[in-house]
């Protein structure tokens, strides 16, 4: 190939980094959510830990939010639509017969059986348990709801089953309640002074 093919394909594949990164760099104008005390873990998550007690008592040294390359964000990208294509929404009372089960999906599941997925295949993407966590909010309906938050250094960024986009989390509409801990996966902390959602939860 030719130093002026060279040239073009190289000014081309830059072009496509920077179109890449600058999709998820506006974050930074949006900042990270600030996170409050210790709070109620959700009632289906403190199920989840008794049936999976070892994924739950993980202490993360947290060493900050994670950077983000072209590459890791496509595959990042790449998880999420994955995930929400891979998995049938279907609610707990019709899988299990009742309420609030979280479990990794076996081809159905609801929101918190996407992000259970979603986080697992990060972590083992490299990213650390500190910098993905779940996160309880508030739909517009007032529904409760659970997403997945990915920390990096250009802000807090929130994997959604309900929609493709990889969005800032102050660009979903949403009103943010709770997340896990970045020190340890079986705590929980708060976000905003807000009554539970309809995501039951326990106290600790």
């Amino acid at each position: 190939m030719g130093s002026g093919r060279l040239s073009v394909y190289a000014m081309v594949l830059r072009a496509a980094l920077i179109g890449v990164a600058a999709s998820w760099s506006g974050a930074a104008l949006a900042g990270s959510m600030i996170t409050g005390g210790l709070t109620s873990q959700p009632i289906g998550h403190f199920e989840f830990c008794r049936a999976n007690p070892g994924e739950c008592a993980i202490r993360s040294v947290d060493r900050g939010p994670q950077r983000i390359s072209a590459a890791l964000w496509q595959a990042i990208q790449a998880i999420n639509v994955d995930v929400n294509q891979a998995v049938t929404p279907m609610n707990d009372i019709d899988v299990f017969g009742k309420d609030e089960v979280w479990s990794y999906p076996n081809g159905v599941g609801d929101c918190e059986d996407y992000v259970l997925e979603k986080r697992r295949l990060l972590h083992r993407r490299g990213i650390d348990y500190s910098n993905i966590l779940i996160t309880v909010v508030r739909k517009r309906d007032g529904e409760g709801h659970a997403v997945l938050t990915l920390r990096t250094s250009d802000g807090d960024f929130i994997l959604d089953n309900l929609t493709d986009e990889i969005r800032t989390w102050d660009h979903t509409g949403y009103r943010f309640l709770k997340r896990q801990s970045s020190a340890h996966t079986g705590r929980w902390v708060s976000l905003r002074d807000e009554p539970n959602t309809l995501v039951g939860s326990v106290k600790k």
